[in-house]
């Protein structure tokens, strides 16, 4: 789970040049400044990924609980940083002004930090249930977990929509878990 170094990261340019179709004037600020955070720490990563992951091995035996505040802020390449990133600004904009900014910055917070929660408990429990070891040091990063709960709220505030999966119109109701096996087949990691 190491970034390849010494390229051109065209995910982060093309995220940069949406954003700046968008303009920044009309970016929540909330959003605006998850979106900062996420592209300074990807330019200056606080830690090496394999020391800023989430895995039952580490946040649960080992207890290292900081995991659970970096993970969801770190993202393994530029691609992945795009493609969260992209999804963060749709979705805050329609979320942040629907909720307001102290509730929705509340929102994130709180996700973020469920969200390493849910991993552990999942990877946890297929650990058991497949007695595979090996589930408790799969490690993961990004806001992919913290994207899906947005989703899944902003589908509640914005019922009766169409989404289109792969070129296929789905109703919003169901496109967020569609969305969720269309990316685990294609990106599995």
């Amino acid at each position: 789970m190491q970034r390849r170094q010494g390229r051109i990261n065209a995910g982060l340019l093309l995220l940069l040049y949406q954003i700046s179709q968008v303009g920044l004037q009309n970016i929540p600020s909330v959003t605006l400044g998850v979106l900062a955070l996420n592209i300074f720490l990807f330019l200056n990563p606080v830690r090496p990924l394999p020391e800023v992951c989430i895995s039952v091995h580490e946040g649960f035996y080992r207890k290292n609980w900081q995991r659970l505040l970096l993970s969801p802020v770190h993202h393994a390449d530029d691609w992945h940083l795009y493609y969260n990133m992209i999804s963060m600004l749709w979705k805050g904009m329609m979320l942040e002004r629907k909720l307001r900014s102290i509730w929705f910055a509340y929102i994130i917070a709180v996700f973020s930090v469920l969200i390493g929660f849910v991993y552990m408990v999942l990877e946890f429990m297929f650990m058991k249930i497949l007695d595979d070891p090996s589930y408790e040091m799969n490690c993961a990063v990004g806001f992919s977990g913290v994207l899906f709960a947005l989703k899944v709220l902003n589908n509640h505030y914005h019922p009766g929509r169409v989404s289109s999966v792969l070129g296929l119109q789905i109703s919003s109701k169901y496109a967020c878990w569609v969305e969720l096996v269309a990316i685990h087949l294609i990106s599995p990691g």
